[in-house]
């Protein structure tokens, strides 16, 4: 009769158990010193060796003469329990839930042992006893025979009244490490003489995640496949995608090719692999760039055959670690998603076309994504020695001065006066583009006065007859709309207060006479504008298009703001707020 490898290689001892060292020192050191519970809860993903180790402390309770803990395997009531024996009964609670079974169990725990010190009773799957099944079990398991002993199997405790957790001793079963899983199996290759490839049994061992049962069971398949254990056969059997094109899919997402990265998903696909797969796969793949990324031991940690570490290694080099982190976070998400999707695949194609397009995603880890890639291109740039320009800053940026008279045509000539060339001018700031975009010149920037110029030019001196003319004063606007629009270009030209341009930006314009007004509906506004510094810049501004008489007023008239200021007065100790 062929038994499968997990039966067959079943532990027999605590010694040949893969890891779960606290668990089985703990149960060594009770039967050693002869302190045996009446109750024990073993708790633990599946496949990690709880009934294992149930049966093999039930058969080391009730041995002769235990060596280091385990059954000699030799006594005769080793060699009964091994036979079969009423001293060890298994229930399975799945499908033996009911209230009557518990009752049945209460009945048999009455009679003593036949062969052994203990009678022990192993409930597998104990969270799926019904709730008159747990009452009907807890008088028992609270003051059982002196000869009894129970040992409760889960993998879900949290299902488990806290009655029933609270008399039993709980050990925890963990997920058992891959290399452990790897000596393992090859232990067990070994004993079947089969051949296999080390990163065949590091695929099945990654497969098995952390239970041992799990992994005997994907390495029987793949035995079955092939006369040898190979990485290529081990990957045919597990259904995953060609690691190739997986590889190419990868490539296209994190180098933000949509078009590929469809184009190989759309050809996967249609190779009759399932949606699910090919996802588990890309995380997979991604999780192994990651790891190659940030990790100096990785070619040691993943096992891969060369030929494929070299293109995962490949693709790490060539992308940005955010972006990486980005693609898994994004797939993780799709992973748990996809489960209740009506249409899997759109979820899937969607997901991708969002990784491979981070420009057009608004989401911070997208934003981060572009933001290297454009370093990345900048850095490139300046080692191909080309110089980036950075353009002058707003503040900073010195107004250009017109040449006027000779000074203009002596510029406009090629060579200098002895027949050199001339530098360029510097190039005009950026805002003089954007304010000045209709045509009309920047008014000029009227000079500082310094000791120097006092010194050299006196305050009644006369124009020089050098031939050329005397600027002629700016002619101001007659419209008081294209007055403000000046006002408002040159108020942006030349004063560096944003709060100040900000608020004359509300501001309305009228003419009364020559008087230029400029009217504002909001008291603290006007009041601001009124401050000395204020009023000098207006004025200053105001002078270079030409007006020299201004003022600013409340459009709400004298009679409505007297009305205001006598509530005030009247009522003093009330705060009143004018909107």
């Amino acid at each position: 009769m062929h038994l499968s490898l997990y039966r067959k290689f079943r532990p027999q001892s605590f010694d040949e158990m893969v890891r779960q060292e606290h668990v089985v020192r703990i149960l060594k050191n009770q039967i050693e010193s002869r302190s045996i519970g009446h109750a024990y809860l073993f708790t633990g993903p599946r496949g990690t060796g709880k009934t294992t180790v149930a049966r093999i402390f039930a058969r080391a309770i009730n041995c002769e003469d235990p060596v280091d803990g385990s059954p000699c395997g030799k006594c005769p009531a080793c060699l009964a329990l091994q036979n079969g024996s009423l001293d060890v009964t298994e229930i399975d609670a799945a499908s033996n839930n009911g209230v009557n079974e518990m009752r049945d169990l209460r009945e048999k725990v009455q009679y003593p042992p036949v062969n052994g010190k203990y009678k022990v009773f192993i409930v597998d799957e104990v969270h799926m006893l019904t709730e008159s099944a747990f009452n009907a079990l807890l008088k028992t398991l609270e003051e059982p025979p002196a000869h009894a002993v129970f040992i409760l199997a889960t993998t879900e405790p949290q299902k488990l009244p806290a009655t029933i957790l609270s008399r039993c001793m709980r050990l925890d079963f963990k997920l058992i490490p891959e290399e452990d899983l790897e000596k393992h199996l090859m232990k067990v290759l070994d004993g079947i003489g089969k051949k296999y490839e080390k990163e065949a049994v590091a695929a099945i061992a990654r497969a098995g995640a952390g239970s041992d049962r799990d992994m005997l069971s994907i390495a029987e398949m793949c035995i079955a496949y092939s006369d040898e254990l190979t990485y290529e056969g081990v990957t045919a059997v597990l259904g995953a995608a060609d690691h190739h094109v997986t590889c190419a899919l990868v490539s296209a997402l994190l180098n933000a090719d949509c078009g590929e990265a469809i184009e190989r998903t759309e050809h996967i696909l249609s190779e009759g692999k399932a949606v699910g797969v090919l996802l588990r796969n890309v995380l997979d793949l991604l999780n192994q760039v990651l790891v190659v990324k940030t990790c100096r031991t990785a070619e040691k940690l993943l096992s891969l055959p060369k030929q494929l570490y070299d293109e995962v290694k490949q693709i790490a080099d060539g992308a940005d670690g955010k972006a990486i982190l980005r693609a898994v976070e994004i797939m993780a998400k799709t992973e748990s998603e996809i489960r209740y999707a009506v249409s899997p695949r759109i979820v899937l194609e969607t997901a991708i076309m969002r990784i491979a397009t981070p420009t057009e995603d608004y989401d911070i880890d997208a934003l981060l994504v572009r933001m290297n890639a454009l370093e990345k291109e900048l850095a490139e740039l300046k080692q191909t020695g080309i110089s980036v320009r950075q353009e002058p800053s707003v503040q900073t940026s010195p107004v250009r001065e017109q040449p006027i008279g000779n000074e203009a045509e002596a510029r406009t000539t090629e060579d200098g006066p002895e027949g050199e060339e001339l530098p360029p001018p510097p190039e005009e700031p950026i805002f003089e583009e954007a304010y000045f975009s209709d045509g009309e010149m920047p008014f000029e920037q009227p000079k500082a006065e310094t000791p120097d110029t006092k010194q050299k030019e006196p305050a009644d001196s006369a124009p020089k007859e050098s031939g050329t003319p005397p600027v002629s004063p700016v002619a101001a606007p007659k419209d008081a709309m294209t007055a403000f629009g000046m006002f408002m270009r040159t108020l942006r030209k030349t004063c560096r207060n944003g709060v100040l341009v900000t608020i004359c930006s509300d501001l309305e314009a009228e003419y009364e006479g020559d008087l230029f007004v400029l009217y504002t509906d909001n008291e603290t506004v006007l009041r601001s504008l009124r401050r000395d510094e204020h009023t000098a810049v207006l004025k200053d501004v105001l002078g270079q298009i030409g007006i020299a008489e201004f003022d600013v007023r409340n459009r709400r008239g004298p009679e409505k703001q007297d009305g205001i200021e006598q509530l005030k007065r009247d009522f003093k100790d009330y705060p009143i707020e004018v909107k």
